[in-house]
């Protein structure tokens, strides 16, 4: 009755597309604290609201924390004329 053969369904598949950008690399241990005259400090800053523990993303012009949404924005200087 149906215009197919045998009752099978030919099926169509979409090539997968290829991946763009940067593949994401895990924060190790020399990126987060720096070893200076024996003692132990961190890199970046915490959050103040959340406390020691989340530290606040680098970005180009601000600081995030992508746990509570914490932002703070870097002033732009002003040059002298």
């Amino acid at each position: 009755m149906g215009g197919q053969e045998g009752g099978k369904k030919e099926s169509k598949r979409k090539e997968r597309k290829q991946r763009t950008g940067r593949k994401h690399e895990s924060v190790g241990p020399k990126k987060i604290y720096v070893l200076e005259g024996g003692k132990l400090s961190r890199n970046k800053k915490s959050c103040p609201r959340c406390g020691p523990g989340t530290w606040l993303g680098a970005h180009k012009a601000r600081s995030y924390c992508g746990k509570c949404g914490y932002t703070v924005f870097e002033r732009k200087l002003k040059r002298p004329e």
